[in-house]
């Protein structure tokens, strides 16, 4: 029977290599995927010593050459990855769910990307997918694969995978990946739900005060002219105004965009982004929102890298880039200075007055039972309903009184005309 020479890898990413005896060399891939391992390549070793010594003085070099063709293919891969090819949040959501499952059921690392490869989604997770089965088979760990791809496998998803590959349960790591994201996604659409129904009152007021005040009024002005009477001051201050939008509305539209532009790009820099985070913590009911999302997604993060085994210094320095407030995140950062002095976590987050007496308190009592995972669950569950709760008295305080501006700048509209028609038909009777 013949004899193959292998070089494989385990579910934890360590390198394995060896001889064993199959009819073929199909059945002797199939021999290593029973035994758990990622086949990276097999070779026939050939029935004789003779044939096994050559092998084995062929074999080094033709290893030695391997990686660099790889890194040397490698390396357009992985640039086309970082500036083109991106995965959503949900893409990756469903990525993890599904590669999860396919090694929950007992599939190696290697097969499961290969079944999910095979899927056409017309999407950038087909050939990020295709992308991380190419580099499992080459010999990569999961974690370098995914570390490859930065845009779309956040540090927190790379450090978390790294971690089970560790432990040996990369499987469990992709569930607890899989719960964070599904949470981070649900608070996103409570929020983007929440303002949907604003927005659209919103913008139709608007679009319809501009139809007012460039075809409706301009009629009427012309009317009110043509009897030449003394019109009201409410009615002079609308003709007036639609007078402006119809000379100079183009100027007043380039502002507006000039100036959205310049405000975005502004918030975009490390110093407006800051200045912008600070003031959405002081607007009234929008601060709920934001401080209950950023602590729901700090504990939930810490949580989930405490759980995995990553080390408390460097899953601050994760947590710090996924709270999404920078206010917030330099609070972090500020707080893991003090931890690398030996303090407690409670500690230093309660010394800068921006995390809450309640989360610092729980978390406190999470270190001293020796559970720092299980209190951040807690806090994050908390943190949660507070978000929904926020999201409710936001929807419940923004529709009346987007109804109520609406109907103010509709309702000055028609009492100016109406005003206008008394005042000239009252002039008519006399």
């Amino acid at each position: 029977m013949p004899s193959y020479a292998y070089i494989a890898r385990s579910k934890a990413g360590e390198r394995a290599q060896g001889n064993l005896e199959a009819p073929d060399r199909r059945s002797a891939l199939l021999a290593l995927e029973r035994k758990g391992l990622v086949p990276v390549s097999v070779t026939e070793a050939g029935l004789g010593a003779a044939s096994a010594k050559t092998d084995k003085k062929i074999k080094p070099a033709a290893a030695s050459k391997k990686p660099k063709k790889a890194q040397a293919e490698g390396s357009p891969a992985i640039t086309f990855g970082r500036k083109k090819t991106r995965m959503s949040m949900r893409e990756v959501l469903i990525f993890t769910r599904e590669l999860g499952d396919l090694l929950n059921s007992g599939m190696t690392l290697g097969n499961a990307l290969n079944t999910l490869s095979r899927r056409k989604t017309k999407s950038a997770a087909d050939e990020i997918v295709i992308k991380l089965r190419d580099e499992i088979i080459k010999g990569a760990s999961l974690s370098e694969a995914l570390a490859q791809y930065p845009d779309s496998f956040s540090t927190l998803y790379v450090s978390m995978v790294r971690a089970g590959e560790a432990s040996g349960a990369v499987s469990e790591s992709l569930e607890r990946l899989a719960f964070h994201y599904d949470r981070v996604l649900d608070a996103r659409e409570k929020v983007m739900t929440a303002m949907t129904y604003p927005s659209i009152v919103l913008a139709a007021g608007f679009l319809t005060i501009v139809f007012v005040m460039t075809f409706v009024i301009p009629k009427f002005s012309v009317v009110f002219a043509e009897l030449g009477a003394t019109l009201p001051l409410p009615t002079r201050i609308l003709i007036g105004s639609s007078s402006f939008v119809l000379s100079y509305g183009w100027l007043l539209a380039i502002g507006l965009i000039a100036g959205f532009i310049f405000f975005r790009r502004y918030i975009r820099t490390e110093r407006g982004e800051l200045w912008w985070h600070g003031k959405m913590l002081r607007f009234p009911v929008i601060h709920r929102i934001v401080t209950a999302n950023a602590y729901g997604q700090f504990a939930r993060t810490l949580g989930a890298l405490l759980h995995n085994g990553v080390p408390v210094l460097q899953a601050l320095s994760i947590v710090e880039n996924t709270v999404g407030n920078k206010v917030i995140a330099r609070e972090v950062h500020e707080a893991r200075d003090r931890v690398t002095d030996g303090s407690t976590i409670a500690g230093p987050l309660a010394a800068g007055n921006v995390f809450p007496p309640l989360l610092t308190d729980m978390l406190a009592v999470g270190e001293e039972s020796g559970d720092m995972a299980g209190a951040l669950g807690h806090i994050a569950e908390r943190y949660d309903k507070e978000l929904d709760r926020s999201v409710k008295v936001l929807t419940t305080v923004l529709e009346p009184v987007m109804i109520l501006v609406i109907a103010v700048g509709v309702g000055f509209v028609a009492i100016s005309m109406l005003m206008a028609v008394f005042e000239l038909t009252s002039g008519l009777n006399v």
